[in-house]
């Protein structure tokens, strides 16, 4: 029996691409390896399009995933008054201990949240993601009310 065996392998560049950031946008980073000598290219996300990068570059999820600090607030209430968080807050809790103060929610009709209630509101990315409460929260007690309200916010 005569014959031949074997593979034959063609030489081609090795080409492996990362999604990364810089100050302006998103871009594409080729690695290529040719003829033993690694080589970087970067090109907008069309993969051909040349693209020079602006600033520090970095992996994109790095930004999404930094944990910015956040300021904390809690006050508690007694009797006649107001506690108000602004706009912009991450998160706003209140508990309700007696009576039933009121509500509004950036300038709407306040309504009653009655004693044992206990409500909260946030969102879950901030930073980058710019994520926050766009309304402000106008807590208002009376004569026998007692509440706490807590929030958090970027800092």
């Amino acid at each position: 029996m005569s014959g031949t065996n074997g593979s034959v392998a063609i030489a081609r560049p090795d080409n492996e691409y990362e999604l990364l950031c810089d100050d302006v946008q998103q871009f594409l980073r080729r690695f290529t390896t040719e003829d033993g000598v690694p080589v970087t290219t970067d090109t907008e996300l069309d993969g051909t399009t040349a693209y020079v990068p602006t600033g520090v570059v970095h992996r994109c999820e790095e930004t999404s995933t930094v944990n910015p600090a956040l300021g904390s607030t809690i006050q508690r209430q007694t009797g006649a008054g107001a506690v108000t968080i602004p706009a912009g807050a991450r998160s706003v809790t209140v508990n309700i201990y007696a009576g039933a103060p009121t509500l509004s929610i950036g300038g709407a009709t306040a309504v009653a949240i009655p004693a044992g209630s206990s409500l909260t509101w946030s969102v879950d990315q901030g930073s980058d993601n710019g994520e926050t409460l766009e309304d402000a929260f106008v807590f208002t007690g009376a004569v026998g009310h007692d509440f706490i309200v807590s929030s958090t916010r970027e800092v």
